[in-house]
C-alpha cells in the first residue's frame, strides 16, 4: 500500500469510525421532498443506525385543525427523512400510520372531507400521497369509519381500511413495531 492509499484509508477510518460510529450521515436525496431532517447535533450520542431495521407505527388519533395538515403527518415525514439522512437504507425503514378517533378525518377523500368540514378541502392529501410513495403504510380504523357512517370508498386510495385500529396496532406491535403517539 503506497503512502497516498494509507492516508486515504486513515482519513476514511477517522470519518467513519470516530466515536465508535461505523457510518456517516449522508446527503443523498431524501424520501420526502421539501422536508428537512432533524438538525444535526454535534456530539449527539444516540443516532439512527443504518444496521437497525426500524419498525415504527404512528398512532394518529388527535383531531387537527380542518384547514391545516395534521401535525403527526409532519412528524412522520421528519422522522423518515432523519432516518434517510443518517444512512438508514429504505429496506430498513418500515413505518406505518394508523388513523383512528379524531385523526381519521385526515384520510378522507376530498369530497367527503369537504362535506364534513364546511367546504374546506382536505389539506392532508398531498403529504399522505408522498408518504405512501416513500413507503409509509397508511391504515384507517374500520370501526371509526362505521361510527361516522362511512365506507372504505370514502377514504383516499393510498389508505388501507382495517377492521379496527386496536387490532392493527396490536398486530404491528406483535410483529416488532414500536408505537409512537397516543
Amino acid at each position: 500500500m503506497n503512502k497516498t492509499m494509507m492516508v486515504a484509508a486513515l482519513v476514511a477510518g477517522v470519518m467513519f469510525g470516530y466515536s465508535g460510529r461505523a457510518w456517516a450521515q449522508t446527503d443523498q436525496k431524501l424520501p420526502m421532498a421539501g422536508v428537512a431532517p432533524a438538525k444535526d447535533f454535534a456530539g449527539a450520542k444516540e443516532l439512527p443506525n443504518p444496521e437497525i431495521d426500524y419498525k415504527v407505527v404512528f398512532s394518529v388519533a388527535a383531531v387537527a385543525k380542518e384547514n391545516e395538515v395534521h401535525p403527526m403527518l409532519k412528524t412522520i415525514a421528519l422522522y423518515l427523512n432523519t432516518l434517510a439522512h443518517n444512512g438508514v437504507p429504505a429496506n430498513h425503514r418500515h413505518l406505518a400510520a394508523v388513523f383512528h378517533q379524531g385523526g381519521g378525518d385526515a384520510v378522507l377523500a376530498n369530497d367527503v372531507y369537504k362535506a364534513r368540514h364546511n367546504g374546506v378541502s382536505n389539506p392532508n392529501i398531498a403529504l399522505l400521497h408522498e408518504l405512501k410513495q416513500a413507503g409509509v403504510e397508511l391504515r384507517v380504523c374500520g370501526q371509526g369509519l362505521l361510527g361516522k357512517k362511512l365506507e372504505p370508498k370514502d377514504v383516499l386510495p393510498d389508505v388501507q381500511a382495517d377492521l379496527w385500529a386496536m387490532t392493527t396496532m396490536v398486530n404491528l406491535q406483535l410483529r416488532g413495531y414500536v408505537r409512537i403517539g397516543g
